[in-house]
């Protein structure tokens, strides 16, 4: 089967950071499912792990976790789905990744594909609406309020991938005010139009921003992105008793400035689930198939805005470069070997 994969981790701009191969196809045990793949999407995580990890034993590393596509073939102990199904799902980083004509997945941890959607624009959500939907409502419960906190929550990074779905998920579940962060004017329109009540830029004084707003301290804070140069502001516009999210890889954070106001610290990796196989990593299953129930009814929408063809190495590498740059809005998507 065709694939794209790498040996030597690196740079992008290097000739061999991805390149197309063929592999044997897997075949289905255990939970497992196999899928013909259609369309991947790309996120940070591809380039960090491209960056950081060697593949053992002289083997190929496929990256890639965000997937759409058909149900060939099921191991004996895989429910809920049948030969022939469409679904999606963002796989486990502990496992190999998307970027394969066929590719092995644990049932409990897919969903059924949004009938409204394109390959395409499905591929897009995922891995984002997972670790948007675990830091919401399982970690920050955004549902539980914060006394005396403004009824808010802000995003930042509100365009990238997770806070673009973050601001969706927000505005159809719950009655919270969002405010979001966006830096450009093209970027600021994006979550304008994805819900966001308010939109401020990080590169600013955001607690000054936060203050003329005129609503109150947030009592939650979901920070997506550059969370060590944005922490000081954050220790100072947060609600005391608030809760503070991040899903980034900061080099160090200085979390001491949210004792005096006891504010609780968050981390969600979505991938915790399906590594340690926890006795609740069906939920991400049940997740999934909520967003394409809400996808289904209008309530929200694909966080897409670019599509490459073919799925190879050329297009994988224009992918990792642009979210290299850290400008990227929404998600990047390719489509069809």
């Amino acid at each position: 089967m065709k694939a794209v994969g790498y040996r030597i981790p690196g740079p992008i701009q290097h000739e061999k950071s991805l390149e197309d191969i063929e592999l044997p196809r897997p075949s289905a045990s255990g939970h497992d499912l196999l899928v013909e793949v259609d369309a991947v999407s790309v996120n940070p995580v591809d380039t960090k792990i491209r960056h950081r990890v060697t593949p053992g034993d002289d083997d190929w590393k496929v990256l890639g976790w965000d997937a759409v596509g058909r149900v060939v073939e099921m191991g004996p102990m895989a429910e809920g789905f049948a030969i022939g199904d469409e679904v999606f799902y963002a796989g486990s980083i502990a496992r190999q990744g998307t970027n394969s004509q066929f590719h092995l997945v644990d049932a409990r941890i897919v969903g059924h594909k949004p009938k409204s959607l394109s390959h395409a624009e499905a591929a897009a959500l995922p891995l984002t609406a997972i670790t948007a939907w675990e830091m919401l409502f399982d970690r920050l419960d955004i549902r539980r309020p914060v006394p005396g906190a403004a009824n808010a929550v802000l995003i930042i990074g509100g365009a990238g991938g997770v806070g673009s779905i973050a601001i969706q998920l927000v505005r159809a579940l719950t009655d919270l005010t969002v405010i979001a962060t966006a830096s450009r004017p093209e970027t600021q329109e994006w979550v304008r139009e994805l819900g966001a009540h308010y939109v401020i830029d990080h590169n600013g004084d955001m607690a000054d921003q936060i203050k003329s707003l005129g609503i109150g301290a947030p009592g939650f804070v979901f920070s997506t992105n550059n969370s060590e140069h944005h922490i000081a502001g954050i220790q100072e516009l947060i609600a005391p008793q608030g809760r503070f999210g991040l899903i980034d890889d900061p080099a160090t954070l200085d979390v001491m400035g949210f004792k005096r106001k006891s504010v609780s610290v968050h981390w969600e990796l979505m991938f915790t689930r399906p590594i340690f196989e926890t006795a609740d990593m069906h939920k991400q299953g049940k997740l999934l198939d909520e967003v394409a129930r809400l996808v289904d009814e209008g309530r929200i929408r694909t966080t897409v805005t670019e599509v490459m063809k073919p799925i190879n190495a050329e297009n994988l590498r224009k992918a990792h470069a642009l979210i290299e740059t850290g400008k990227a809005r929404g998600k990047i998507v390719l489509e069809g070997f």
